[in-house]
């Protein structure tokens, strides 16, 4: 089974060289023309129309097995069933564009290089989506925000001023327009003082066209902000179109949501028309539960095949 082959090959973000090699191997073997820089790999360059995932992983949680219908581990979902079902149906000879990017779990490097070197027009993006359309893509914020306080013995709290009281204000003050979570908070110790520093990382959702507003809410903030992403939502265009076709050409009825967490799309959308879709079941990603249907995989594989009939036709 390929997907077990790609999934048993460690490929933790910024270390993806043994399955960029496979990738790259598997393709030329097929008779591909591989152009290749450190942070992608691009086939059919010059498609107007690309098929796109990415090859790394974050750290192991749990090892590949199957049960029932399902593949569980690490990475299966994220993204690597898509990665099998691309290579899957490229067996077959496909003659759209496909793109393998590194580093989207961490500086999103791969497909950010990768719009030097493509000048097509339309995109779809394999992530966990349980196939349905992705048509829109919320934006994101993500950002340490560093409170300070005065220190205090414990007994005392009055003559102090608590930073970890003032990260929950916060939070609770952002909450009510945005939707914030707290990825990382780090303050205090035991030895019974107020703390006087707290260090949170705060990651919000935006819907699209919001992302301006979110920002200046975020400067209202009493604290020391660094900003790590920030990044507008957006709209897919005509692209949804040839999907949705492709689906229904394949005998399946399509159904849409929503993708709210950052993806390789959020840096393709700066030049092209692009959706995100693919198998996979989103919020059991980077956990211990991360799977994937095995019919879901087989399905996106038909859906890609179907894609490759019609898309010239847009």
């Amino acid at each position: 089974m390929l997907l077990k082959r790609l999934a048993e090959i460690r490929s933790p973000s910024g270390k993806e060289g043994e399955i960029k090699e496979f990738v790259r191997n598997f393709l030329e073997e097929r008779g591909y023309e591989i152009f290749e820089r450190d942070t992608f790999i691009l086939v059919n360059r010059r498609s107007d129309f690309l098929i796109a995932t990415h090859l790394d992983t974050v750290s192991i949680k749990s090892e590949f097995r199957i049960e029932a219908d399902f593949a569980y581990g690490t990475g299966v979902a994220d993204a690597k069933a898509s990665l099998a079902a691309i290579l899957e149906t490229a067996e077959k000879g496909v003659d759209y564009a496909m793109a393998f990017f590194c580093e989207e779990e961490d500086t999103g490097r791969g497909s950010r290089d990768f719009l030097d070197y493509w000048n097509g027009k339309y995109a779809v993006v394999m992530e966990p989506t349980n196939l349905r359309i992705a048509s829109k893509h919320l934006g994101c914020i993500e950002a340490d925000l560093t409170f300070k306080g005065i220190a205090s013995h414990a007994s005392m709290p009055e003559r102090g001023k608590n930073a970890i009281e003032k990260a929950i204000e916060a939070y609770i003050q952002l909450s009510k327009n945005f939707k914030v979570s707290i990825l990382r908070i780090e303050g205090g110790s035991y030895e019974y003082v107020i703390p006087d520093h707290c260090t949170v990382r705060f990651d919000f959702l935006l819907e699209p066209n919001t992302l301006s507003s979110a920002m200046e809410e975020l400067r209202k903030i009493d604290a020391e902000i660094t900003i790590l992403e920030a990044v507008d939502g957006f709209y897919s265009g005509k692209v949804v179109k040839i999907i949705e076709k492709a689906i229904r050409n394949a005998g399946f009825e399509p159904e849409f949501t929503t993708m709210p967490s950052w993806t390789d799309a959020c840096n393709l959308a700066k030049k092209f028309d692009v959706v995100v879709w693919g198998p996979g079941e989103l919020g059991d990603c980077h956990t211990v539960r991360e799977k994937v249907s095995l019919k879901e995989v087989e399905i996106a594989k038909e859906v890609l095949w179907k894609l490759n009939e019609l898309w010239v036709y847009f």
